[in-house]
């Protein structure tokens, strides 16, 4: 081969060596593993500047005072149920289709009796309505979270059982307002309905009932068993005065309610026999 030629190919040779180092040397980012590094001889470019208009890029944005605006100023105000209308008079009868009556429970709760009469009423598949004392009731919360899981109601009947026309007005909202407050810890809900003891009503009785959220209702039959008459007795003072509307009034505390409870296990069953529908008041 002429020595020209031969020159020629020495070059060409070592210009590819030369091309190869350069594509496979640790100055390029390789394969798996290989971190990328600046060559030193040629200095390294400043990040591109960002859109027209926009932040930069890799410069963090500043918080836009829109987005930390509480979204809870544009909420539309909190929902809150009407009040009762104050009455001058409470509830005595419930309507309701066809022979449709009411039992109620006052006083309690008290675990020597109470007990027995949620057992009678579950037996029948028959709801009640319980107007508890809040010096009873907040020592026996687990029996009014038994009323309400079983659908009975739960009502308001003062913490003491004073007699209320004889009550300032601040202690007869302490009276019915702090029942209520033990109520509602003890079910979830506060109560919707009241009964003044004695039935001894007033003005002021009505109206703080009202602002708690609560209707009166008082009765249309007492048994009177507070006086203990007989457990025939008080069974026969129910069943005569049975009648659509009607709203039996009965003890489960407050002294010996033993024959409330046999009486119950007694009229009971007969009621339902003659067609009655025992339940309790809606609002």
């Amino acid at each position: 081969m002429p020595s020209g030629r031969r020159m020629v190919l020495r070059i060409a040779a070592a210009l590819g060596a030369t091309t190869a180092v350069g594509l496979f040397g640790p100055d390029r980012a390789g394969g798996p593993g290989t971190t990328a590094h600046p060559s030193p001889s040629r200095a390294p470019r400043p990040p591109a500047p960002g859109p027209a208009g926009g932040p930069a890029v890799n410069r963090p944005m500043a918080p836009s005072s829109y987005r930390l605006q509480p979204m809870t100023s544009y909420a539309p105000p909190r929902f809150r149920r009407a009040l009762p209308p104050v009455r001058q008079r409470p509830f005595l009868r419930v309507s309701g289709a066809g022979n449709t009556m009411v039992l109620t429970f006052d006083d309690g709760p008290d675990p020597r009796y109470t007990p027995a009469i949620l057992s009678t009423l579950r037996h029948h598949g028959v709801r009640a309505v319980f107007f508890v004392c809040g010096e009873m009731a907040v020592h026996h919360p687990d029996l009014l979270r038994e009323m309400a899981d079983d659908g009975h109601v739960v009502g308001n009947h003062s913490w003491s059982h004073p007699l209320i026309p004889k009550l300032p007005p601040s202690r007869i909202r302490d009276e019915l307002g702090a029942t209520s407050e033990v109520i509602e810890r003890s079910v979830g809900s506060a109560p919707l309905w009241y009964r003044a003891p004695y039935g001894a009503w007033n003005r002021l009785s009505f109206e703080i009932g009202a602002e708690l959220g609560m209707e009166p209702l008082a009765w249309t039959v007492d048994t009177l068993d507070w006086q203990e008459p007989g457990t025939t007795t008080i069974v026969r003072r129910v069943l005569d005065g049975a009648a659509p509307g009607v709203v039996v009034l009965s003890h489960d505390a407050g002294g010996d309610r033993s024959q409330t409870v046999r009486a119950l296990r007694t009229y009971l069953p007969m009621l339902l026999d003659e067609g009655y529908h025992l339940t309790v008041p809606r609002r």
